[in-house]
């Protein structure tokens, strides 16, 4: 019997526009992410790929169906109490890193964990282990603006991890990178699965991610369909 750590049953998603007809992105849709899986979806751009990670991980409501993590049900609970489930359950990696520019490194890491209220001590000590698993100890101290590219999304990365979540969404993770270090981001992304027992979901144009991935759905028409893709 499957016991998924993230589903999705009938959900559904439109957006209306005064004077206009609802935009319908996708109706009744079907989706488990069983526990330990790495999971790939594609599709075309506009296809809604974002709009279901952002249901997917709480970041957005459905306009029907429901989303369920680790079997609690979002439907019907408070903004408050969804923040409360996603901030400790779900972890987010996205395109654009995000990071607050005035905060060192170690402090966009354990953001995450001021919020939820770790003292100060613990968090640090956390948020520097996180970043030696990143390899980026040596830059605790930098902002930002003092870090490249690849640097900040491995910030982006440790700070998705700082609340040790079940579950880890990856919005085009490579996306605003060269080849050679959106190729070092996905090994990291995919070390990070493995040593962390994640479940991960990762939205990707890149068949060469997809390849590494368990499972790998097709976005197309409003529907996902399992394609034979990935290698396993």
């Amino acid at each position: 019997m499957s016991d998924p750590v993230l589903s999705a049953e009938n959900l559904g998603r439109s957006y209306a526009e005064p004077g206009k007809a609802p935009f319908q992105v996708f109706e009744g849709l079907r989706f488990e992410l069983e526990r330990g899986d790495l999971v790939a979806i594609m599709g075309a751009s506009g296809v809604g790929k974002t709009t279901l990670l952002n249901l997917l991980g709480a970041l957005d409501r459905p306009s029907a169906g429901r989303v369920l993590i680790d079997g609690q049900d979002l439907s019907g609970r408070t903004d408050r109490e969804i923040a409360a489930i996603r901030n400790i359950k779900i972890g987010f990696v996205f395109q654009t890193f995000h990071l607050l520019p005035e905060f060192t490194a170690l402090e966009n890491v354990i953001f995450p964990l001021m919020i939820r209220g770790v003292g100060k001590k613990e968090a640090a000590a956390r948020g520097l282990a996180l970043l030696a698993d990143v390899a980026l100890e040596d830059k605790a101290s930098s902002r930002p603006g003092q870090l490249s590219g690849g640097e900040q999304q491995r910030v982006a990365i440790a700070r998705a991890l700082a609340n040790e979540p079940r579950v880890l969404l990856a919005d085009e993770p490579t996306g605003n990178l060269d080849w050679r270090t959106g190729e070092r981001i996905l090994r990291l992304v995919l070390e990070l699965h493995r040593s962390k027992g994640l479940s991960s979901i990762v939205v990707t144009h890149n068949d060469k991610i997809a390849r590494h991935c368990h499972k790998t759905y097709v976005m197309e028409a409003g529907r996902l369909k399992l394609f034979p893709l990935s290698a396993g």
